[in-house]
């Protein structure tokens, strides 16, 4: 084989997607060792996209302090490429920067997100690339929305001075008159993975809030105010946010992009893959080997071994897939990969298996083992 390009998500917990890909180049060039092999740092949209897009462009971090979910001051990164600005909603937002007892969406707040974007705005960015995965909020992102300049007022004309999941109740207008025209002119990409509303009873509290510390009580209320701003929303932009696949993402953030900042949501992995120029790197490429963790039923639901078989099968170019474990089901079995390899050949205890250098090994091994069988 001349070329051989490996694009595979971190098995979390032990490799790196750049630890994956240097493993399996290792097992490559034991059978191939004249094969130009092409590593690919890839992510689907959540934790790693950041890391993912940076490298594949030659772009750099950027760390500031922001307010965290409660506002408190912490501090966070995001990448910049060019005048592109990549963000983890979770470095500001996310649900692991929260205490278990900590954890109440009526009071948490996505400002801190909004403290990224305007910081890259700042510096120049007009095009977004985010990743709204692991929230902590159900504050339909007006508390991002507030950070960007726009202000939410009650009944009484009042400002909403602290927007979070307990206020949207008591939003009765919005005044835009302030945002940035940098802020307006700048072209969002969302990484938006789940086709949730906006409210409802499929919607964004009712699916998510109770793993962000909400109880039964708070769920109604949370949804019964995401139902009230999505009214307010239609009377001032003429847009019905409820329905919108992917509205209801990240408590509402992804129907904050797409009404206020007309934001294009897509899947993690393509906006990834887009955002790199995956199809030009693969172009050439006699296989694309990629993988994941856990390879099982989610993995056809889109998740980054799916993108990059997608991309591949549009060239006519095998993949192969391997994984940490794998559990094979019809789903799986349809999806068109050339072979679907687990990198353990006996059971082993999860704390041995996850080890770094165990893990590495046995990726280099099953990557040289299957070259040798083709």
């Amino acid at each position: 084989m001349k070329k051989i390009v490996i694009a595979s998500d971190s098995f979390k917990g032990s490799l790196s997607s750049v630890d994956v890909a240097e493993s399996a180049r290792k097992g490559i060039i034991q059978v191939f060792p004249d094969c130009d092999v092409v590593m690919v740092n890839v992510a689907d949209g959540g934790e790693g996209t950041v890391d993912a897009v940076v490298d594949a462009l030659d772009g750099r971090k950027v760390r500031m302090t922001v307010s965290d979910p409660l506002g408190r001051q912490i501090s966070a990164e995001y990448g910049i490429a060019g005048l592109t600005a990549i963000i983890e909603m979770a470095a500001a937002s996310g649900l692991p920067l929260l205490r278990v007892d900590e954890r109440n969406p009526l009071k948490t707040s996505t400002y801190g997100t909004g403290e990224l974007i305007m910081d890259a705005i700042a510096r120049g960015c007009d095009n977004f690339l985010v990743g709204i995965g692991g929230s902590a909020t159900n504050d339909a992102g007006t508390g991002m929305l507030q950070a960007l300049g726009f202000r939410f007022l009650d009944s009484s004309d009042r400002i909403i001075e602290c927007c979070c999941g307990g206020e949207l109740e008591n939003i009765a207008k919005i005044d835009d008159s302030n945002v940035p025209d940098t802020i307006l002119k700048a072209k969002f990409t969302v990484a938006c993975d789940v086709d949730t509303p906006f409210c409802g009873r499929d919607g964004a509290a009712y699916v998510f809030a109770p793993q962000k510390g909400a109880d039964a009580a708070t769920v109604r209320r949370l949804d019964e105010g995401m139902a009230s701003f999505a009214e307010v929303i239609a009377w001032k932009y003429g847009i019905d946010i409820v329905p919108v696949a992917g509205a209801g993402a990240a408590g509402g953030m992804g129907g904050a992009f797409r009404a206020f900042l007309d934001a294009t949501l897509k899947k993690g992995i393509d906006m990834v893959l887009d955002a790199i120029d995956f199809d030009d790197i693969i172009a050439d490429a006699d296989l694309v080997i990629t993988g994941e963790g856990k390879i099982d039923f989610q993995t056809a639901k889109g998740k980054t071994a799916a993108g990059v078989l997608a991309r591949a099968e549009k060239q006519g170019i095998p993949v192969i897939a391997i994984g940490g474990c794998v559990e094979m089901c019809d789903s799986l079995s349809r999806m068109g990969f050339a072979g679907i390899y687990p990198i353990l050949e006996e059971k082993v205890p999860l704390e041995v298996a996850m080890q770094h250098d165990f893990a590495s090994a046995n990726v280099t091994r099953t990557v040289a083992r299957i070259l040798s069988a083709i």
